[in-house]
């Protein structure tokens, strides 16, 4: 085995205020010469065996080596980490007076056994296991915290799952119930449904019937107040009637400016921007795609994309009467002047004239080949005009029963047609970003205004005759002035398309049904967008005023209908 190795420190004292230094007498003169040739021959000892060991160790060995710790270094060593500091200089002190004058005996300059460094060595390592004992001890502590909290939050979350799980369980057998529960009222549902259609029918053809029987009990008593006091005979003989003429055409009124009688009449404003929903239904299945006030009557009616027309009591939204006849989705519907009859357009390119009197549909035009966008009674209540996906506007003889004339010169779809007021003129909107102006009699275009930069979804015309309206895809609205043929302004009502417009009676206040699920209150006289109406979850597809301006109803793609008042 090899000898131990120990580590020297040497500590260096640089601060001569804390060593004490003591008078040598002259008489040592001569034991200072011995005890520096002692010093001497022990260097020179220790240097020649330690190039002896030098010689016999292999080079691999390594330059660094521990020199063995000796007694007086042990000591030195005790008392610097001891901190006795005064005892060190003591020794110090006396140990190298007693080592300069050779009086140490040999057995201190012996190594220190290694069983005592070992030792203290071993007392570091045994003070260093301990701390991280005692931290690794605390940080389990900690852990076996965290850990036991973390068991109790999965107990209980686990409870809840199971509880949860439990909870969805019951839900879906309780929904599956009542889904077989139901399916059971289907059928019966279903007939309620048939048998209340077929009691609103009943009841508007019993209100018809009542009003006739009214009519015949007022001509009977007539006639028994006649029979009761006859009149005096005349002896003068009696006149040859003439004989009445049936027509079988129908004429257009001449054009006369002064027969319009909206243009001595003066209106008042009417403040849409205050209107508030008054009422919610849904009326139908899918898709409200038009709606019209009767003209005479507290009734209004809907169209819808689910190929249906319902008349509703404006009261209490109950259902007067509903049509049924169309093969695709409805696109407008109108009243006649008189409230007898309702026009109504579909994407099954048909136009048909329904008579309430009856309850059944008098007429049905064929002759457009595609769908019909929209259609709407003259003045007269003679003629019916409609437009077309074909690119045409066609004008419907009602006493004929057919086609009178075909309006052609639009290069895209008719989106939109109006009559102008007490005229034989028709107005309509085209996808080739045109508004064009018909003269009905001879089937010419009268004039044709440019402005709007896509396709014109809707127009309108003012009461007077002399305005018109128009709404295109990008949300402009432009007003124009038919008698200058000149566009008066450009309101600017959004970024999404306008589907429909509709005015007041006195041309200040305009509607626009807009694709942002918003209505757009339009001041005519200012040109500017006062308001905007919110309600519909969907985009807003049409609008249309009472005849006294009190309320306006609007439809959405939501499937429900609004009515507004103040």
């Amino acid at each position: 085995m090899d000898d131990p190795e120990f580590l020297a420190e040497q500590q260096y004292l640089d601060d001569d205020e804390n060593f004490k230094y003591d008078l040598v007498s002259d008489d040592l003169e001569g034991d200072d010469d011995g005890a520096n040739d002692d010093i001497v021959d022990a260097f020179t000892t220790i240097k020649y065996n330690n190039e002896q060991y030098e010689a016999t160790q292999p080079l691999s060995h390594s330059i660094t080596e521990v020199r063995p710790s000796v007694v007086d270094d042990f000591i030195r060593n005790f008392l610097i980490k001891a901190g006795m500091k005064t005892t060190l200089d003591t020794f110090n002190t006396e140990w190298y007076e007693l080592q300069s004058k050779g009086k140490l005996p040999n057995e201190l300059s012996v190594i220190v056994p290694d069983l005592y460094l070992r030792n203290e060595d071993l007392d570091q390592q045994a003070r260093q296991l301990r701390e991280q004992v005692e931290k690794a001890a605390e940080v389990a502590h900690r852990a076996q915290a965290t850990w036991d909290k973390f068991r109790r939050e999965r107990d209980f979350h686990r409870m809840h799952h199971k509880r949860v799980v439990q909870e969805k369980e019951k839900l879906i057998n309780d929904i599956k119930r009542l889904r077989n529960h139901m399916r059971s009222y289907e059928p019966a549902i279903e007939e309620l449904k048939f048998r209340h259609q077929a009691a609103i029918k009943e009841k508007m053809l019993i209100r018809l019937e009542r009003d006739r029987l009214k009519t015949r009990v007022k001509a009977l008593e007539e006639q028994i107040a006649l029979i009761q006091n006859p009149p005096v005979p005349d002896d003068t003989p009696p006149k040859r009637k003439a004989t009445r003429s049936v027509r079988k055409h129908a004429v257009f009124p001449a054009d006369d400016p002064g027969s319009n009688p909206f243009l001595n009449m003066e209106f008042d404003t009417t403040a849409f921007e205050t209107f508030q929903v008054k009422k919610s239904y849904k009326g139908h299945l899918n898709s409200i795609s038009c709606a019209a006030f009767h003209p005479k009557k507290p009734i209004f009616a809907t169209g819808s994309d689910d190929q249906t027309w319902r008349l509703w009591n404006l009261a209490d939204c109950e259902v007067v009467m509903a049509g049924e006849g169309h093969t695709s989705w409805l696109s407008s519907l109108h009243f006649h002047p008189h409230g007898s009859h309702l026009s109504t357009s579909s994407g099954d390119g048909t136009v048909k004239i329904w008579e309430f009197a009856n309850g059944k549909n008098t007429h049905t035009f064929t002759d457009h080949t595609q769908a019909v966008w929209g259609s709407e009674f003259h003045p007269a209540g003679d003629f019916v005009a409609s437009c077309s996906m074909d690119h045409t506007v066609r004008i419907w003889d009602l006493i004929a029963g057919k086609c009178k004339q075909t309006l052609r010169g639009h290069v895209d779809s008719v989106n939109a047609c109006c009559w102008q007021p007490f005229t034989a003129n028709v107005c309509s909107a085209s996808g080739d970003k045109t508004v064009s102006v018909w003269d009905g009699r001879t089937g010419l275009c009268v004039q044709t205004l440019y402005g709007h930069s896509n396709s014109v979804n809707h127009l309108k015309i003012n009461n007077r005759g002399d305005i018109i309206i128009s709404a295109d895809a990008d949300g402009v609205v432009k007003v124009w002035d038919i008698r200058m043929v000149a566009e008066l302004a450009t309101i600017d009502a959004g970024k999404y398309p306008i589907n429909q417009l509709t005015m007041d009676r006195g041309g200040h206040r305009a509607l626009a049904a807009s694709d942002d699920g918003t209505i757009k209150v339009l001041d005519l006289d200012n040109f500017t967008q006062v308001s905007e109406l919110r309600g519909h979850e969907g985009a807003v597809q049409c609008v249309a005023t009472a005849s006294n301006d009190a309320f306006f109803i609007s439809g959405s793609s939501d499937a429900t209908f609004r009515i507004w008042g103040k």
